[in-house]
């Protein structure tokens, strides 16, 4: 096991890293941006080391600094959390070189699996079902406009790197297209240094469902079931559950199926998640995307399975052999997670960083909440605007929704402006009661139900 761990993150999955940690008696680094000196993580972690400015590209996105940090504080190992260094396979490559382990997938992994437009031919070569669209990387708005032509509209327009919704664009015709093929590629290449495009079908009242895989070094993988992803807004996700409702045991075993066969296609290690787009229409799944790292919305399946995903991925990192049965596994009962966020859903969801006056988070049976936020903290501008995650749990789907209502009604915070607002509309709505929502639910419901 390892002696010192550093954490080149921040925010909540900093303190879920920390927390991991002291129960397997890891000593801590955090590191932090002068912005963060504040923040718990930097007050938890058994050592703490600002690395730079505010601006992520001086603290959290410098790789020197956060080597640097690592080397002084004697540190074996990093665990890059959620974003930022995560799935950066050159990162990756450098501890390695350095002498430090990556608690998370290989370079080749991250290499692979995060261009997207490779990691969908290494699917389709395993059998794992993929959306029609661009065999690979599309050079040209001439190559664009032949490819839509045969797969018809309408199309979505995807960078080959990063993620969040960034460098991705709809196209409904031939005009359509030529606005989106720019305007997305611009996109990419300013977030992620890379401008390649690729092209699929939009599978339109689809449902967003991914599948949590976990993988050691020793040839041993397993599945702990699936999460819909859904209810998402410009492909930010507002809320997850699991196991997906309304799915029927055909379609969901072999969802499980498909992601074990692209881990193994892919020779993933450690804890990845394999994104599935669900065409309810034709009760059929296309693989959409593999994300080597852990998720914002992992407590729902820690929730379902009583597994530590965190700790594991550490156990895998270290080179231990995951004990463990695919039946141990199973999930049991219905978790849900809300995320809240410092925006203002009514105006547009624009962010709202600021002093947190007070704030209370809900407790009681069920209920377990994820955050770094405390009275007097000072939500930045320079970040995302997560306050935090209230997932509730329940024995049936009913009970979890049930105890969810009551968490929200129970969160209070005299600040910022929040989405609980709107959280609460959607927990309340009788479709979602029903589990009959796709990845269009949210857009229609903001302008129908929400607005008034």
């Amino acid at each position: 096991m390892f002696r010192r761990i550093l954490i080149a993150n921040r925010g909540e999955i900093a303190l879920r890293i920390i927390r991991a940690c002291r129960e397997l008696g890891v000593q801590t680094v955090a590191v932090y941006s002068t912005a963060d000196a504040s923040s718990l993580h930097v007050r938890l972690a058994d050592q703490a080391v600002c690395i730079g400015p505010a601006a992520v590209g001086e603290s959290y996105l410098n790789i020197p600094r956060i080597l640097s940090a690592a080397e002084i504080t004697g540190a074996d190992a990093i665990h890059p959390g959620y974003g930022f260094l995560s799935e950066n396979a050159h990162f990756a490559e450098i501890c390695e070189k350095c002498g430090l382990a990556f608690i998370g997938p290989t370079p080749k992994n991250l290499r692979e699996m995060g261009d997207k437009a490779r990691a969908r031919d290494t699917m389709r070569a395993a059998g794992v079902p993929v959306t029609p669209g661009s065999p690979g990387i599309v050079r040209s708005l001439d190559e664009a406009c032949a490819i839509a032509r045969e797969t018809g509209y309408p199309l979505l327009v995807k960078a080959v790197a990063g993620g969040g919704g960034r460098g991705m664009r709809v196209a409904d015709d031939e005009e359509g297209l030529r606005t989106a093929f720019e305007t997305a590629g611009a996109e990419a290449a300013a977030a992620f240094g890379n401008g390649d495009l690729y092209i699929e079908r939009l599978v339109t009242n689809a449902r967003h469902v991914e599948v949590q895989v976990l993988a050691d070094l020793h040839g041993n993988a397993w599945h702990l079931g699936e999460r819909d992803c859904s209810l998402q807004r410009r492909h930010q996700k507002l809320i997850e559950e699991s196991p997906a409702p309304a799915l029927a045991p055909d379609a969901r075993a072999a969802l499980h199926e498909a992601a074990l066969r692209a881990v193994r296609a892919a020779g993933l290690a450690n804890a990845a998640t394999i994104e599935f787009l669900f065409d309810e229409e034709r009760n059929a799944f296309y693989f959409m995307e593999a994300n080597t790292r852990i998720q914002v919305e992992h407590p729902v399946t820690e929730e379902v399975s009583g597994f530590d995903l965190v700790q594991a991925q550490i156990r895998a990192a270290a080179g231990e052999e995951l004990a463990l049965s695919q039946e141990r596994l199973a999930p049991k009962g219905h978790a849900i997670e809300v995320r809240i966020n410092a925006e203002n859903p009514h105006r547009g969801f624009i962010p709202c960083p600021g002093p947190v006056k007070s704030i209370h988070f809900p407790g009681g049976p069920g209920i377990r909440v994820d955050s770094h936020v405390y009275p007097g903290y000072e939500i930045s501008p320079y970040y995302d605007s997560l306050i935090g995650k209230i997932i509730a749990r329940g024995d049936t789907r009913a009970e979890a929704v049930s105890r969810m209502q009551c968490a929200l009604s129970e969160f209070s915070i005299d600040g910022p402006e929040t989405t609980v607002s709107l959280a609460q509309a959607l927990i309340a709505d009788a479709r979602f009661a029903k589990g009959v929502y796709n990845t269009r639910f949210v857009d229609s419901f903001m302008e129908d139900v929400f607005s008034a």
